[in-house]
């Protein structure tokens, strides 16, 4: 029988059975503004019914089980035959199943389709972040597979089905597929141009036997790759079925599985090919051009799961304190947590508004948005997720000890917060990609002024830094070396100019103030006192 000792009194109850998608006014206003009116009440809704499952006891405890029950490598059977296969935990298919048949490989058959997936993107990393890779790689393989016009008729509708099939066979076979990637090598990671996997033609127009390695696949388990090698035009892109069309399996040999500090659920692996069979994607030699948009997107799902790592931090930060009471009062009306959480909030629904405008810039498609998109996407994933480890730290520190345990969720918001600036390009690559697009097509800044000169006049702050960023750009010497710098500028000045025109006053104001004309420390939880911090914290708070 317990004692009077352990009478259990101030502890938050758990975030759970709530409306993740309604909950977040900063994301369902995105939503809404950049939705046509003829998508706009099917998507809500569709929406709405997501956020739901992502708030519900059950989705959640999946989460919590595939993170603690990583995936097993299983390189041979019982009677010593490779197999090279992954075992995963039952969670893991659950939620796979249920991230595909939430539409977050369809983005590219459906109106207003990635707007739609990028807010069902940014709610479901808040489950488990780590499934989210396999369908990232499959709603960015679309792109890549449309560079040749025979490929994408044959893959893109299983691309897009909104059924998961777990089984391995032939992908004609089944009623869906995913797709993984493999890019980076050993001697090489970023610059794939030092890539040595050798591609040899075979009899077969258009078909290669691929010999050598990947440093990094994640997702083993699906049903074909993308993959980088070198064939006699140069380096080119190839897809590699998992399983091929006679049923046997291609020689795809996993020599071992990452060992990362966060993502767990997530397989990812080292492999070798001997002789594999490859189908080219594009002509031999342009490899890079056949995955550029492949890679934009895939930079975009970085940009948009950051987000959502920030807003589930946010959420579990506001909540804790609007529960847990200390020196006579709830956390949440001492003046200096609120500055702190305003603070938090703050990065988080500009992290938001921006990855919901560059999806909607895809949905538009037209060149002035595809111009934008072309300098707006590596600053954005420059910028936001670096971001996003130090919110998530901040943000655990609000629950205290609390934040510290693993039953409270924050450690593995905390793990997995650093993956996005890593993936798809660290942050030095983001930078110069930044500089690469303005020195090749004047049009891509131009199409940056017009979309933060929509905010012009608004506030003088923004005024300045837009006159700032300009300033950067007038004096070239040396601009490699100030790179980071400019990007970091270009992203600001970005995320203010939307927050000025569809933000609450309070909250432009604050971000202004803040972020662009410097009027707060270095640290989160300094912040003016002047400004109106309640109601930027009230704005985030999830209501259960």
């Amino acid at each position: 029988m317990a004692g009077t000792t352990h009478t259990v009194t101030n502890q938050v109850p758990p975030l759970v059975q709530y409306d993740v998608f309604g909950s977040d006014r900063a994301l369902v206003e995105a939503v809404e503004r950049h939705l046509t009116p003829e998508a706009r009440e099917d998507g809500l809704a569709e929406l709405s019914a997501l956020g739901h499952t992502c708030g519900s006891a059950q989705v959640q405890e999946w989460g919590a089980q595939a993170n603690e029950n990583p995936p097993r490598l299983r390189t041979h059977d019982r009677y010593g035959r490779r197999i090279d296969e992954v075992e995963f935990h039952p969670a893991w298919h659950r939620l796979l199943g249920k991230g595909v048949s939430a539409g977050l490989t369809a983005a590219w058959r459906r109106p207003g389709g990635h707007v739609r997936r990028a807010a069902a993107f940014l709610m479901w990393t808040q489950v488990e972040a780590g499934n989210c890779c396999p369908l990232s790689m499959t709603h960015a393989a679309v792109p890549a597979l449309r560079t040749d016009p025979e490929l994408a008729a044959q893959w893109e509708p299983r691309l897009t089905s909104m059924v998961y099939d777990r089984a391995l066979r032939p992908a004609g076979q089944k009623p869906g597929a995913l797709f993984g990637m493999g890019m980076t090598e050993k001697q090489g990671g970023s610059d794939v141009r030092a890539n040595t996997t050798a591609a040899r033609p075979l009899a077969e127009d258009g078909t290669y036997a691929l010999t050598g390695h990947k440093w990094f696949c994640s997702a083993p388990m699906s049903d074909a790759f993308l993959v980088l090698a070198q064939a006699p035009g140069g380096l080119t892109c190839f897809l590699v079925p998992r399983v091929l069309e006679d049923g046997t399996r291609n020689a795809f040999a996993l020599q071992r599985l990452k060992d990362k500090l966060g993502n767990r659920s997530n397989a990812s692996a080292e492999v070798e090919f001997d002789g594999t069979w490859a189908r080219r994607v594009g002509e031999e030699g342009s490899g890079v051009r056949s995955i550029i948009g492949m890679v934009a997107a895939t930079r975009l799902d970085c940009v948009l799961g950051s987000a959502g790592l920030m807003r589930q931090a946010v959420a579990q930060a506001v909540h804790h304190c609007a529960h847990r009471e200390a020196f006579g009062g709830k956390l949440l009306d001492k003046p200096l947590m609120r500055n702190v959480l305003a603070d938090l909030a703050l990065e988080s629904e500009a992290a938001t508004a921006l990855a919901l405008r560059l999806a909607a810039a895809y949905d538009d498609g037209g060149e002035q948005e595809r111009a934008l998109l072309r300098i707006a996407v590596p600053a954005a994933k420059y910028w936001v997720t670096k971001r996003c480890a130090p919110v998530a730290v901040e943000a655990s520190e609000c629950l205290g000890g609390n934040g510290y345990v693993e039953e409270s969720g924050m450690p593995r918001l905390v793990r997995e917060s650093p993956l996005n600036s890593v993936w798809e390009g660290a942050g030095n690559v983001q930078a110069l990609d930044v500089l690469r697009a303005l020195r090749r097509d004047p049009g891509t800044l131009d199409a940056y002024l017009r979309e933060v000169g929509q905010a012009r006049g608004a506030d003088h702050r923004l005024d300045a830094a837009i006159k700032g960023v300009l300033t950067e750009l007038a004096d070239l010497e040396g601009v490699e070396g100030r790179a980071r710098r400019l990007t970091e500028r270009l992203a600001l000045v970005l995320q203010g100019s939307l927050l000025v025109r569809h933000a609450p006053p309070e909250v432009a104001d604050a971000f202004c103030a803040a972020r662009l004309s410097g009027d707060a420390g270095t640290a989160f939880g300094t912040l003016p006192h002047t400004l109106n911090l309640a109601s930027i914290v009230e704005r985030a708070r999830p209501q259960a």
